[in-house]
C-alpha cells in the first residue's frame, strides 16, 4: 500500500515534466483570450515584457506583438500591463 503525503515536503524530488515550455502547448487551458487591437497599439512592449509564459511576440523591433496562442494561457496579464487599453480579453471559442 502507498502512503500518501502529509504535505509537499514528503513528494519525491522528480521532474513534473521532461519538456521544455516550447514543447508543452498549454493553450487549450485557456477560458478567455487576448485580443490585440493594432489600432490602439503603440508598439511598447509592455505586454511582452510583463507575459510570464513568454506568449507574447515581438519578430524585430518597431513590428506589432503578436500572441502565441499555442502556450497563452489567458491569465491576460497582458492586457492589464497594457497602458494604451489595446489588449482585450475575449471569451475563448469552443472548439
Amino acid at each position: 500500500m502507498v502512503e500518501t503525503p502529509k504535505t509537499y515536503k514528503d513528494l519525491p524530488s522528480t521532474p513534473i515534466t521532461f519538456f521544455t515550455t516550447e514543447d508543452n502547448k498549454t493553450g487549450t487551458w485557456r477560458t478567455i483570450r487576448p485580443v490585440i487591437d493594432k489600432e490602439k497599439c503603440t508598439r511598447c512592449y509592455i505586454c511582452w515584457k510583463f507575459c510570464p509564459d513568454l506568449s507574447i511576440e515581438v519578430e524585430k523591433e518597431g513590428d506589432y506583438p503578436n500572441v502565441d496562442y499555442d502556450h497563452c494561457k489567458g491569465c491576460g496579464i497582458c492586457a492589464n500591463e497594457c497602458p494604451s487599453n489595446a489588449i482585450t480579453m475575449e471569451k475563448e471559442m469552443e472548439k
